[in-house]
């Protein structure tokens, strides 16, 4: 029975003991809670202290906004009295010059001017070939000793002066090319007895006859005469034909032109 007593009072102190730590625990967990609230809410609404982060990328434009409403109508202006004018305002300040215009149409040609001071000349062209073109002359030698064919063209094939190839050794004629007033001469040495004919296409325009039979003589002619474009002038044989070609005594004929018409 004793046992049982105290088996009995046993278990009532422990259930006590139980009791008083829960209640202590209980306790603690009020303590422990009642400081930890103050902390969370502290953390909570005070933000931390940390490093600002980079902007953000800029939002694109928004769109227009609508066209507002139409405004009221404004008040009527003052009344424009008979007589008064619109008053001109202050001239205002000049404005930056503008970019040039188009240019104008021509005006019409001014007066001549004075004329200026010569200038100083120039420097010398080449030769020309005008004056070349409009000369003519020529000297010709008989290049043989032998006599000419009587009655026939007199040829002098040893030629010595030739502009422009006038004179042709070939027919023994000039050809006038150059319209104008032209001199031709002749000189020969002859051992007989000569007649020269100087002929212009075909037309005696003069004789010249030496009759003496004087070993080397000299004889001589000449004649001024205008020639047109290609007309021919020669000089002819008759029946006397004593004219020789020999390195002693040439015997010659010339011819040039004096003036162009």
């Amino acid at each position: 029975m004793l046992s049982s007593a105290l088996s009995s009072g046993g278990s009532e102190t422990q259930l006590s003991c139980l009791r008083f730590v829960t209640m202590l625990a209980r306790c603690f967990l009020v303590l422990l809670l009642s400081l930890a609230t103050p902390l969370l809410v502290a953390m909570e609404t005070c933000p931390a202290t940390g490093i600002h982060g980079m902007p953000g990328i800029p939002g694109l434009p928004g769109r227009d906004g609508r066209d507002g409403d139409k405004g009221d109508k404004g008040e009527t202006g003052a009344v424009l009295h008979a007589g008064l004018a619109p008053q001109k305002g202050e001239t205002g300040e000049t404005g930056p010059t503008g970019f040039p215009g188009k240019r104008g149409q021509s005006g019409e040609p001014g007066e001549p001017g004075a004329m200026g001071a010569a200038g100083s000349p120039g420097e010398p062209g080449e030769p020309g070939t005008v004056d070349v073109q409009r000369q003519a002359a020529f000297s010709v030698a008989r290049g043989t000793e032998l006599y000419p064919n009587p009655s026939s063209v007199i040829h002098f094939t040893k030629v010595i002066t030739n502009i422009n190839e006038d004179y042709n050794t070939l027919t023994g004629s000039f050809l006038c090319r150059v319209p104008g007033t032209y001199y031709f001469v002749y000189h020969a040495s002859l051992e007989d007895r000569l007649c020269v004919l100087m002929k212009l296409d075909e037309t005696l325009l003069a004789s010249f006859c030496d009759h003496r039979r004087t070993r080397r003589q000299v004889t001589s002619g000449s004649l001024a005469v205008y020639l047109s474009q290609g007309q021919q002038v020669w000089l002819e044989t008759k029946d006397y034909r004593g004219m020789i070609g020999k390195v002693e005594g040439y015997s010659i004929f010339s011819g040039f032109l004096l003036r162009a018409h």
